[in-house]
């Protein structure tokens, strides 16, 4: 049974999708561990080592010949898999929506392409969950960006010379990664509000000393979709969302947005009209900036300055946190294949009927088979 892990090819893209530490747990299960050549460095680890971790280390052509199971990061263009072997797995961060042709290429290659960022989101695949270990760190790094552009300090300061006030920082979006905006925000000093679509994220915000800004006049909703996400939600409910935001983002310094919704454009939660409305040196970090953007003029990747207001658009924060995320994305997948792992076959078994394998397998036996893909 032999795994191999590839170098990130994607434009960058720091991450790898095995660590040390996952290295030798899968040896410890039977794996022969194959890792290419210099897939670790820009995530700070020597490909000595993975060798150390008792991996071998190689060309891209020699880790794949004959693997049974590919790990990566982001999903790889096909082209980059012509040594791999009919019946593999690709096991990684595909993307099926976005890159949805890709898919197909994978399923002429004869590959079983499993999507992680489709790991349903029930309790035994929490573990598992690249989505929230990915986030996490993307709302604290928001934080951070935020405060780097900010032309003020984040808490309050009473000195000689008088007092500074505390930034007053807002969060739109209350999933894995507004939750840990909330906590970085707190810690760094600011007066933290937050909101989103979900009644039961109030509690949630209360809990980590954030004030929560709700629709209080509109009954009814919940804006609880499948799997804990987010959905979209009635007319009525955006009017009255948008008119209570409005009034509180004009008196905000700091607003980090962090609303997706799986396999549609990210919702537009703030327009242009509502930045002028925000005071001069006031920051906007937009953590959806690769889905479109929950705010109007945000361009992933890009700082814009707009009615004197800096809008950060997020591109791949894990990314800037390459060690951190990796360590975290490479227990992921050991948490996946372990979970799988038949001591008698010597590699992981997955049934047809369960639900995990339903919702992550996007291609088998030469076909698509997601139905999410097939709708």
């Amino acid at each position: 049974m032999k795994i191999a892990v590839l170098k990130e090819l994607a434009e960058g893209e720091k991450r790898v999708s095995a660590s040390p530490e996952t290295v030798t747990k899968f040896i410890k299960l039977g794996a022969a561990m194959a890792v290419e050549k210099g897939a670790g460095e820009s995530a700070s680890i020597a490909d000595s080592d993975y060798e150390e971790a008792g991996a071998s280390v190689g060309t891209r052509a020699a880790v794949l010949k004959d693997a049974d199971i590919v790990l990566g990061v982001q999903g790889p263009e096909p082209k980059s898999l012509k040594d791999m072997k009919k019946g593999a797995w690709l096991i990684a961060s595909l993307d099926p929506f976005g890159v949805r042709a890709r898919v197909d290429e994978y399923a002429k290659l004869g590959i079983d392409a499993l999507a992680m960022e489709f790991m349903p989101r029930i309790t035994r695949a929490q573990s598992m969950d690249i989505l929230s270990s990915q986030s996490n760190l993307s709302g604290y790094k928001a934080v951070l960006e935020a405060a780097a552009h900010y032309g003020r300090a984040f808490p309050m300061m009473m000195t000689a010379a008088g007092t500074v006030s505390a930034a007053r920082c807002f969060i739109m979006g209350v999933g894995v990664a507004g939750l840990q905006a909330i906590a970085t925000a707190r810690r760094l000093g600011a007066q933290v509000s937050a909101t989103d679509v979900r009644a039961a994220t109030k509690e949630q915000i209360q809990s980590l000393g954030a004030k929560p800004i709700f629709v209080e006049s509109v009954e009814g909703i919940e804006g609880e979709g499948t799997g804990g996400y987010a959905t979209e939600m009635s007319e009525e409910y955006q009017k009255a969302q948008a008119e209570l935001v409005s009034s509180h983002i004009a008196k905000q310094d700091i607003v980090i947005t962090t609303a997706l919704i799986p396999g549609r454009p990210a919702p537009r939660l703030i327009s242009d009209a509502q930045i002028a409305t925000m005071r001069n040196g006031s920051v906007i970090v937009d953590l959806a900036a690769e889905a479109g953007g929950n705010v109007e003029g945000a361009v992933a990747g890009k700082v814009v300055e707009k009615h004197g207001v800096k809008i950060v658009g997020a591109q791949n924060m894990p990314s800037s946190m390459a060690a951190d995320s990796s360590a975290l994305f490479s227990r992921n997948l050991y948490n996946f294949l372990s979970a799988y792992w038949d001591e008698e076959a010597k590699r992981p078994v997955l049934p047809d009927d369960d639900e995990v394998t339903i919702g992550i397998r996007l291609t088998k036996d030469g076909k698509v088979v997601n139905e999410r893909l097939l709708g």
